[in-house]
């Protein structure tokens, strides 16, 4: 059987799987009549999370119109996963006890891509119906500038040149806002549902700065950038729901019940993606309830409707103390350890224990509490339900990407609670210390058997493996190499060596660093 809107009309041919119920193509028709929602990049996470709420709504009549979705970086998203399927996609929940949750999505209303397709969704925008615009586009889809703060060749020339033939998506987004001001003069929500500290911000700041810059080379009035600033909400969000790339045993799954055409494929741009996603069961989305031309009613499928400071505390919770930090201690040594799964991780007795007593003894202390979630109980389904299903495809080296980028929001905040509490003491702190020693570590590309281990991507790895040149395992450390590193602040959050941490991490990564099963070895010593 084959993914599309006639095949799905054979119920008996599905059995197994929950199908729509309502009929896509009358949705998609009353959807192109009054757009509401639009989204822009359309993978993996919307489409078994944002496009799955959306079908709810539907299914319960609180919406009777779909979401379109729009891909502004790679068109082989749309032009071999979505068009070639009506639009449907096949969403699998992984269930940590193996069962396979099988769900046809037809929320989609239709699939449009920027260089294709720019005429018409400059005509959704500036349509009065539509509420509001979401995005999961990754965090760097929001950035003007370079690893040098150079603006990107795209977005100055889009500067310089004003609202019109634009090439930088950021600008092209900044003009279709005009574009509906024009039109209709209506408010409208840009949502980002990306997982990146204060998203919404992010947005707005890039927004406005093309527009400030259009203000003041005279491309457009003080009359639009008023409008911008003013009746364009940037809501905060909060997204969380582990969504790893398509599983060869979901993909073989699907191919035994029938399905033809579903295999992953990797595009020119080096996107891998399928017909099909696959995700854990658990998710969470909070988002600053700021929509100011109305909204569908989102609570109604689960999510959390709250004022931006809940956002920020139920962020901080995730990220600072109950989910994030975790992930960057299994991966760091789980890199250095041989693992390449996160669930076959928690088995280690060393591993599973420094997780959970980091967590519970030196995050638990400091974590906030955003009132809408319970921190406690958010955590224990991290340790005991999230990390250990061994149906969720999760790796440390992936988790591993980009760890210098994270350090100072996942361990930095709670090092800066200590250093600010009157109740506690920066010298507590003994396991967090252990995850930035295993961090120094993992950079110097050798694992615990001694043998060359492959290293993430990372934006600094360059940077950090010039300092930490020479530095061979089995050889004498000296400290004073490391203290230039540990005194940086932008990587931290804080100085180490300012505020006394430094030491710490110094004896341990030397613990690290003595030969081969080293890192075991400090485990066993510090974590048991």
């Amino acid at each position: 059987m084959k993914l599309s809107l006639e095949s799905i009309r054979e119920k008996e041919a599905w059995r197994g799987y929950h199908l729509p119920h309502f009929d896509p193509a009358v949705i998609a028709e009353q959807t192109k009549q009054r757009p509401q929602w639009l989204h822009f990049g359309p993978g993996n996470i919307f489409r078994i999370f944002p496009a799955v709420l959306c079908q709810r709504l539907i299914e319960q009549g609180k919406m009777d119109t779909g979401i379109l979705c729009c891909e502004s970086y790679d068109d082989e998203v749309i032009t071999r996963c979505f068009r070639p399927y009506d639009n449907l996609t096949i969403a699998v929940t992984l269930n940590a006890d193996g069962r396979l949750d099988k769900e046809v999505v037809g929320s989609m209303a239709d699939s449009l891509t920027m260089r294709q397709d720019f005429a018409q969704i400059a005509e959704i925008f500036r349509k009065p119906s539509l509420q509001m615009v979401s995005f999961t586009i990754t965090e760097k889809g929001y950035s003007l500038r370079d690893a040098k703060q150079e603006l990107l060749p795209a977005v100055a020339e889009d500067m310089e040149n004003g609202p019109e033939g634009c090439q930088s998506f950021l600008a092209q987004l900044t003009a279709m806002c005009l574009g509906r001001k024009q039109a209709c003069g209506a408010p409208l929500a840009l949502v980002s549902m990306d997982n990146c500290s204060h998203n919404g911000e992010r947005l707005r700041t890039a927004v406005m700065e093309i527009a400030g810059a259009w203000r003041d080379n005279g491309t457009i009035s003080a009359e639009d950038y008023a409008y911008l600033e003013k009746d364009i909400a940037f809501p905060w969000s909060m997204i969380d729901k582990i969504t790893p790339r398509p599983h060869p045993l979901v993909e073989q799954q699907l191919l035994e019940d029938g399905l033809e055409g579903i295999r992953p494929f990797t595009t020119a741009k080096h996107t891998y993606t399928a017909p099909f996603v696959n995700a854990e069961k658990t998710q969470y989305l909070v988002i600053e309830d700021r929509f100011p031309n109305g909204r569908p009613p989102l609570e109604e499928a689960g999510v959390i409707l709250t004022t931006r400071g809940t956002v920020n505390k139920v962020e901080k919770m995730k990220v600072c103390t109950c989910l994030n930090p975790l992930h960057t201690c299994l991966a760091v040594y789980g890199c250095l350890l041989g693992y390449t799964s996160i669930a076959e991780e928690m088995k280690d007795p060393e591993m599973s224990a420094f997780v959970e007593r980091m967590s519970r003894r030196e995050g638990m202390p400091v974590v906030v509490d955003p009132g809408v979630i319970d921190p406690e109980k958010f955590l224990d389904e991290v340790l005991t339900v999230r990390f250990p299903n061994p149906f969720l495809p999760d790796t440390p080296q992936r988790i591993a990407t980009d760890t210098s980028q994270k350090l100072s929001i996942r361990f930095g905040e709670t090092i800066r609670e200590y250093l600010a509490s009157p109740k506690h003491e920066v010298s507590e702190l003994k396991l967090i210390p252990l995850v930035l020693a295993g961090w120094l570590r993992y950079l110097i590309g050798v694992d615990d058997e001694g043998d060359p281990m492959e290293i993430s991507p990372d934006p600094l790895l360059p940077t950090m493996q010039e300092k930490l040149n020479g530095i061979v395992l089995g050889e004498e450390i000296d400290a004073a190499q490391l203290r230039p590193i540990l005194s940086d602040a932008s990587l931290f959050a804080v100085d180490l060596c300012e505020c006394g941490l430094a030491e710490t991490v110094i004896g341990y990564f030397r613990e690290l660093m003595t030969g081969p099963g080293a890192v075991r070895a400090t485990l066993r010593k510090y974590v048991r």
